[in-house]
């Protein structure tokens, strides 16, 4: 009889030569267990997805109650569902009243696909511009928006009519034009290795979509939710964006994603033709069910506001490291840059080892990612960081 790692490298599709093959039978709070007994310290909270740390018991009673009431009853926006409903009325609550129509997904990447249908369709326009160095997913149309080149290049040709400005350069964005039909931006950069949007950027982006009639979209997959500091992270710009995309921590752990708009342009969606935009499991009860108390745990945590305070602490410890070049960050998104490529693989390897996790970045090799649990304490914080010390190349 196979073992599971016989069967993980048998029967599932890998996605790298050398998969981690980590064997995890268990979580609770920032810590993960493996079938070995063997503790691990989670900085990366499954690329910023994990934001109350592993199996909240808030979040596992809700999806307990809901798959005992029902699971998938029909696909999604034809059936009234209350996990659905009570989710999306708390998020609205949350944010400003132009972003009033939420349509949940499976994915971010699907969220991506949605916005971008939807900026298309209600403008009539063609053209999509992204940025270099920006990741907005891996399907076909959100991997056309990936500022790489080389990522891209294998799976060409992708969606047509696609251009890239460079991030941070305002100069650039008199090529957002009237035949611009939306603008995709991150407002933090996350696998660019943690570039932060520059003070003056993104209003001027605004600006000139709002100039054109261009679309703006924020991708706040990684972002969103409380990461950077607050709850949103276009709240810190003073910027409403035309429509948001929110994945990753949405969903508490299950997979969900939405993309969000006021009801105007979302509308656009449901005529000429009907059926504009589906999807058979977006906006899932179970996922929604954990989602929505995943939300009312952080509402009532309020741990974004602990988050400035705490990643100062990470950069306190830190920084004295020789080997730390610079440490880039917005809250809990960190890039703690090494400046070689080696250096970063063999700490991965060396903390892993040592019962602590933490990654990499796609489009910075150079640099050691951060992006720990939210609820994340002092004391484990100064934990994490004694490894990391004795652990970097």
């Amino acid at each position: 009889m196979m073992t599971d790692r016989e069967l993980f490298f048998r029967y599932l599709a890998q996605t790298s030569a050398e998969p981690v093959g980590l064997e995890i039978v268990s979580g609770s709070g920032i810590y993960l267990y493996s079938n070995d007994n063997k503790r691990y310290i989670d900085l990366i909270s499954g690329i910023a997805v994990s934001s109350l740390g592993h199996s909240h018991p808030e979040v596992v009673a809700a999806i307990a109650e809901q798959a005992a009431k029902h699971m998938h009853v029909m696909v999604y926006g034809e059936y009234i569902q209350a996990p659905q409903l009570r989710l999306a009325e708390m998020l609205v609550r949350f944010l400003p009243p132009e972003l009033d129509n939420v349509y949940f997904t499976n994915s971010g990447s699907e969220a991506v696909e949605g916005a971008v249908k939807l900026a298309k369709r209600h403008s009539g326009r063609p053209r999509v511009v992204a940025f270099h160095h920006a990741y907005h997913g891996h399907t076909q149309g959100s991997m056309s928006l990936i500022g790489d080149a080389g990522m891209r290049q294998a799976f060409i040709p992708l969606l047509p009519g696609t251009s890239f400005l460079n991030f941070n350069d305002s100069g650039e964005l008199d090529r957002i034009d009237e035949r611009t039909a939306c603008v995709i931006v991150e407002p933090v950069q996350g696998e660019a290795g943690i570039r932060v949007a520059e003070r003056g950027f993104l209003e001027a982006l605004a600006k000139r979509c709002r100039d054109t009639g261009t679309l703006l979209i924020f991708d706040e997959a990684q972002t969103g939710l409380g990461r950077t500091g607050s709850l949103f992270a276009f709240e810190q710009y003073g910027i409403v964006p035309d429509i948001l995309i929110l994945a990753k921590a949405l969903g508490a752990g299950m997979p969900l994603g939405a993309f969000i708009a006021g009801r105007n342009i979302m509308q656009d969606l449901t005529h000429d033709p009907p059926l504009g935009h589906i999807t058979t499991f977006g906006g899932h009860p179970v996922s929604c069910a954990a989602a929505l108390a995943g939300l009312q745990v952080l509402i009532r945590g309020q741990y974004w506001k602990s988050v400035p305070a705490r990643t100062k602490l990470f950069i306190d410890q830190l920084s004295a490291h020789p080997s730390v070049k610079e440490i880039r960050h917005a809250g809990f998104m960190m890039a703690i840059e090494l400046g070689d490529e080696m250096k970063v693989k063999e700490t991965i390897r060396r903390c892993f080892q040592h019962g602590l996790l933490t990654d990499w970045f796609l489009f910075c090799p150079t640099a050691l990612r951060i992006a720990p649990p939210l609820i994340i304490t002092e004391e484990e914080i100064m934990s994490a960081t004694e490894i990391l010390l004795r652990n970097i190349a």
